[in-house]
């Protein structure tokens, strides 16, 4: 059975991937990032897409949260969820 954190943390995964609000580019960052933290840990790989300083930038973010677990990204994913977000 799923833990609450994992269940909340798909939820907002899905409210964040179906949106068509435009966040403000540091809030995308910080969303993925978080998001690579809470799914990968810091197993770091190379960020898809052809725009090497846009990769280089979300490497950077999620190379910054190296040292949170991966309970605690997905809770601060789902903050920024629910901050941005949830019920828009």
């Amino acid at each position: 059975m799923a833990k609450k954190l994992d269940i909340a943390f798909e939820e907002a995964y899905k409210i964040s991937s179906a949106t068509s609000l435009k966040l403000p580019p540091d809030v995308m960052l910080q969303l993925y990032a978080y998001y690579k933290q809470a799914t990968k840990g810091s197993n770091y790989e190379q960020p898809s897409g052809d725009i090497e300083l846009r990769n280089a930038f979300k490497l950077n973010a999620w190379f910054q949260l190296g040292q949170i677990s991966e309970d605690k990204a997905k809770k601060e994913y789902i903050n920024l969820v629910n901050k941005y977000l949830k019920d828009r």
